[in-house]
Order: structure tokens, then C-alpha cells, then sequence
């Protein structure tokens, strides 16, 4: 019996792995928040800057308003409520607005309890 050599290993094609789809990149640069602080902030004017004035001048630092409109008005918002900005004119995300003046943190008071030698301050006992 003549034995027949099984068939060359046949050629077949390898498929190469595929690739993920690569998630896209965390954002790079500040946030929609910061730039409008920086803006507020940069306006010298006593009555404060307008909303359209703010997206105006995020728009010539490069940041898209148009595709972002959402996030700078919820911006603006956040910062009100968190009062980082004091809204002068107008009210929600319209109207004007300015940098709010930092405030100032209550000192410790201590007091000496009336029947103790224990020191008291701000309510607790040292």
C-alpha cells in the first residue's frame, strides 16, 4: 500500500485580533466652570459681566460655546448657587453677574464655663 501524504498544512488565513475601540482621552484643559470664573474674574467693570459677554469671551480663549452651551449655563448656575458668583442683574443664567468677595472664617471664641475650670469653645469643652 502506498501511503498518501496527508495534504500540506493547508494555508489558512490567521485573522489578527481586533483591536478595542479605544475609549477617547479624559478631556484635557479646565472645565467649563474655571474658565467662566477666569472670565468674571478678568472683567474690570464695577456692574459686573453679562451672560453673552462670558460665552463671547470663553468662545475667543478657543472654548466651542456652540457644542457646549449646556455646560456653561449649568456652570454658571453651580456657581451661583455655590457662591462663587453674585448675580448683579437678570436672574438664573441671564443678567449679570461678579466675582464674589471671599468671606471671611469666624474666629475661635473660647469662654471659661461659669461652675468648671473647663474651657469652652465653640460650643465643645477642652
Amino acid at each position: 500500500m502506498a501511503e498518501v501524504p496527508p495534504a500540506a498544512a493547508q494555508a489558512t488565513p490567521v485573522k489578527a485580533a481586533k483591536k478595542k475601540a479605544s475609549k477617547p482621552s479624559k478631556k484635557s484643559g479646565p472645565g467649563a466652570a474655571e474658565l467662566v470664573m477666569k472670565v468674571v474674574a478678568a472683567s474690570n467693570s464695577r456692574s459686573g459681566i453679562s451672560y453673552v459677554a462670558v460665552k463671547k469671551a470663553m468662545a475667543a480663549d478657543g472654548y466651542d460655546v456652540v457644542q457646549n452651551n449646556a455646560y456653561v449655563k449649568r456652570a454658571v448656575r453651580k456657581l451661583l448657587d455655590g457662591g462663587a458668583l453674585v448675580q448683579v442683574k437678570g436672574n438664573g443664567a441671564s443678567g449679570s453677574f461678579k466675582a464674589a468677595k471671599p468671606t471671611e472664617k469666624p474666629k475661635k471664641k473660647c469662654e471659661i464655663a461659669q461652675y468648671s475650670s473647663k474651657i469652652m469653645c465653640n460650643d465643645k469643652y477642652k
